[in-house]
């Protein structure tokens, strides 16, 4: 009897081992982010709030953030494919600082193998929600493809205000000021919302 029940409890295993392939199957995926993009970004951190520019281009291998904090300095982060980033301000104090990272810009699929955690309305979006690597929870909605807000693990919240596919910033604004090439470059202070841009961009090669 035990021989002639085998071949049926492999079959009920490979039935149930195909559901449950079907079932990741089904799961959805993130939408990779276009090559091209310009997005507003609010930024809220225990009531620490910013605003942020961020400029993506892929094809150029270059990344843009010009951070408003509220009431506040505006602090530029250049990032470069080749894994170089220069963090600078352009008033009076003309700080700048340039650090050599071994990953440059995130791809724009950084999101692959994300684990999905299903949906949820998130600022009147239904969107459906991923987890990378325990560092950063992203949440897309259902409808557009579009980034709606993504959470860093230390709780700082971005909240996409627009996203604009395509658009490109001129040539010339991505240039580092001078003073950021001369031998001695003065400190920033303070770096604001900079601490979780410069570890999620470790997701490249993730």
């Amino acid at each position: 009897m035990a021989i002639r029940r085998t071949p049926m409890v492999i079959l009920i295993f490979l039935v149930f081992i195909s559901g449950a392939q079907i079932a990741t199957a089904d799961e959805p995926v993130p939408a990779p982010w276009p090559h091209q993009f310009h997005a507003l970004l609010f930024m809220n951190y225990s009531g620490d709030l910013s605003m942020i520019d961020l400029w993506y281009d892929w094809p150029n291998g270059r990344n843009f953030n010009i951070i408003q904090e509220q009431l506040g300095a505006i602090t530029y982060d250049l990032e470069w494919n080749n894994g170089t980033s220069f963090f600078y301000t352009l008033d009076s104090s003309k700080s700048c600082r340039s650090a050599q990272l071994e990953v440059g810009i995130l791809r724009p699929n950084w999101l692959d193998g994300a684990n999905y955690l299903g949906q949820q309305l998130v600022n009147g979006f239904h969107c459906n929600v991923w987890e990378k690597v325990d560092f950063i929870w992203y949440y897309e909605d259902v409808e557009t493809k579009r980034p709606v807000q993504w959470i860093f693990y230390t709780g700082r919240e971005a909240h996409v205000m627009t996203f604009e596919v395509g658009a490109v910033l001129e040539d010339e604004k991505w240039q580092a000021p001078v003073y950021c090439f001369n031998k001695e470059k003065k400190s920033l202070s303070t770096e604001g919302s900079l601490r979780e841009f410069r570890g999620y961009k470790g997701m490249a090669v993730s």
